[in-house]
């Protein structure tokens, strides 16, 4: 019990001790058996994805030039199995593309260009850690002979960046590094924005996209995002499909990204607001305000465990 003069100071100096323990937490110990699990590399003819679960939920990626063997990594928030990676494929680091400023993509920043120095750290916002190059939307630049397209998708964050990699005179799919704008078969929550921004977001920058782009976004959340899709839909087998995929897939061990943009039109309730199906669900009859019904519906949906 702490009383006495001293009494404030000893709550403060517990209050503080409580925050840095559980912001140790977060950082050191808030993982699961999922950041065990197994890497995946994805080839592309001429670029090379390797996907690198993190914490309990999340996605790191290495982007691999392979023409000219630079690398840059995609939300490094755990360096040290970052630069494992890194050396595995005995590449050169010279790129960190952050998607937003929160601690599970952006919280590594700081430690990996101390333990790598000399790194280019792009993102959309003052907030994001060891910043070097802020970027806006449409800025381009290379990675290796990789061309990077910077997305600005405001919602989830304020700053947040999809990136949107090709190979000049390729004719292999693109892809598209989606944070927490985009989901396969959900959005992030609109945390600093409105239906408007995600509805723009994904169906007038994302949806634009090619459709054979391969989509790989910040979690592991399909088979809750397939669960609440189901609820929409109920009667779409594109959705049962998947979701029984996605199980098996999860079950081995295994990631259930990628997928594409083209995919997310026949099962995302989210980029699906034009569909009168999902529209009757929401009971609305504009896509935007769709939006918005489907958001706040997500945001309290239970999860039904099967």
């Amino acid at each position: 019990m702490v009383c006495g003069g001293g009494g404030r100071l000893g709550v403060a100096a517990i209050l503080a001790g409580l925050r840095s323990g559980f912001l140790h937490l977060q950082t050191s110990f808030v993982h699961t058996q999922f950041d065990r699990r197994p890497s995946k590399v994805v080839l592309h003819t001429s670029m090379k994805v390797e996907l690198l679960p993190a914490l309990t939920d999340n996605y790191m990626y290495l982007l691999v030039d392979e023409e000219t063997r630079e690398a840059a990594i995609i939300d490094p928030v755990q360096p040290q199995k970052v630069l494992d990676a890194v050396r595995k494929h005995g590449v050169k680091l010279t790129t960190v593309l952050t998607t937003h400023h929160h601690w599970d993509h952006a919280g590594g920043n700081e430690k990996l260009v101390k333990m790598a120095p000399g790194l280019q750290v792009y993102g959309g916002d003052s907030r994001v850690g060891a910043l070097t190059q802020k970027v806006s939307h449409l800025m381009s630049f290379q990675v290796g002979s990789l061309n990077v397209k910077c997305l600005a998708t405001p919602c989830h964050t304020s700053g947040h960046i999809c990136y949107f990699v090709t190979k000049p005179n390729s004719s292999e799919p693109p892809a598209v590094f989606t944070g927490d704008t985009l989901f396969v078969a959900g959005c992030g929550k609109f945390f600093e924005g409105t239906p408007e921004e995600m509805y723009r977001a994904l169906i007038e920058i994302l949806g634009r996209l090619p459709p054979e782009t391969k989509v790989y976004c910040g979690h592991e959340y399909t088979i809750n995002n397939l669960k609440f899709a189901r609820h929409v839909e109920p009667n779409s087998s594109a959705i049962q499909q998947k979701l029984a995929w996605s199980k098996a897939k999860y079950d081995s061990g295994e990631p259930t990204i990628p997928s594409t943009i083209g995919e997310e039109f026949t099962y995302n309730p989210f980029m699906r607001v034009r569909e009168a199906t999902v529209q009757q669900h929401a009971r609305e009859t504009d896509p935007i305000r769709t939006m918005g019904a489907l958001r706040k519906e997500k945001d309290h949906f239970r999860v039904p465990k099967e």
